[in-house]
């Protein structure tokens, strides 16, 4: 069980078999749920001048919001 959040939205619960499209250019988040573990599958499409940067760590005060 975990969470995914684009900025400025409300987080989505995601349980096993969840799917989520994230769209390039979305500022984003996912991760574990405080009582659970999390894994996923990322699927990126190629194309030209295509990247992936990380951004900032979730604070633990919004993480702490989920529980």
């Amino acid at each position: 069980r975990g969470y995914y959040q684009e900025w400025g939205k409300e987080a989505i619960e995601m349980n096993p078999g969840t799917v989520i499209n994230i769209p390039a250019n979305v500022k984003h988040w996912h991760g574990a749920a405080t009582d659970s573990w999390f894994s996923h599958l990322a699927i990126e499409v190629a194309g030209e001048e295509t990247g992936n940067e990380w951004l900032e760590a979730v604070s633990d005060e919004d993480y702490g919001k989920l529980a």
